[in-house]
């Protein structure tokens, strides 16, 4: 199965010679169209909960598009709560799909515009950090890291502020780097930096917020064993995901209101 070439997105890719996924209006993205196929099979139930889906090379000929377009379709299920990727291990489909858990109120949508261009600037900035961090890390400096981790996690338990202890652990890796310019940079930055910081969520349950909450914990836990191993690639690896993951958990939220 090959998606349809759409000559305004995602132009890098293989040319589809056989039969495309026909999609009704007008024409999608290859992104969006690798979206909807894989979120069709879900719920389907052809790919079913804790299922492993095929690697990035496979998807690659399976649908004739670029690994760029099989890597953001994979970010933006997980950022929408379908699959989760085990770094060196795979991607799997989780429990079952949920709607997005943050919704902006039309007043902070300013706000959100703002934290996907520090989320941009994040992007850029933290995946070196994080890859300069695995090769300079000490042992103390990473204790920092996993104690940061640690009550990120008990503040989940105990349903309070997660947003310093969030902070604390990208700011121990900027310090990890051993050059003054990224924590400058982050400290200037400061709790800005964390998205949900910047936008009004509205009530959910509690325990789906717990969640969501732990999924963007143990994205950081993957930079951290990461780092721990001297891995510099995987360390950027990881952190290029979780941060491409929480921009598309932003953008299905500002799509939501």
């Amino acid at each position: 199965m090959t998606l349809s070439p759409d000559p305004h997105a995602d132009t890098h890719h293989p040319s589809s010679t056989d039969s495309s996924i026909a999609l009704p209006g007008a024409r999608r993205s290859l992104t969006a169209q690798l979206v909807d196929a894989l979120r069709a099979q879900i719920d389907a139930k052809e790919l079913k909960a804790g299922a492993r889906l095929a690697t990035e090379a496979v998807m690659v000929q399976r649908f004739g598009v670029s690994r760029t377009v099989v890597r953001e379709a994979l970010s933006r299920l997980q950022a929408a709560g379908f699959v989760e990727t085990r770094h060196g291990i795979g991607t799997f489909v989780c429990d079952a799909g949920t709607s997005p858990l943050l919704h902006l109120d039309p007043a902070d949508v300013a706000g959100s515009i703002d934290a996907l261009a520090i989320l941009e600037l994040r992007i850029s900035l933290e995946t070196e950090s994080a890859g300069l961090a695995a090769m300079r890390c000490d042992a103390a400096r990473l204790a920092t890291m996993r104690a940061a981790l640690a009550d990120f996690s008990r503040s989940v338990g105990a349903a309070s502020d997660t947003v310093a202890p969030d902070l604390r652990f990208h700011m121990e890796i900027a310090h990890a780097t051993g050059n003054r310019y990224f924590v400058e940079i982050m400290e200037h930055l400061g709790t800005r930096m964390i998205p949900r910081t910047r936008i009004t969520a509205t009530p959910i349950p509690r325990e789906q917020y717990a969640e969501y909450l732990m999924r963007v914990n143990r994205e950081h836990e993957q930079i951290a064993d990461a780092i721990e191993r001297g891995d510099a690639d995987s360390a950027r690896t990881a952190m290029r995901l979780h941060l491409i993951n929480s921009r598309e958990r932003l953008r299905r939220a500002q799509a939501a209101t």
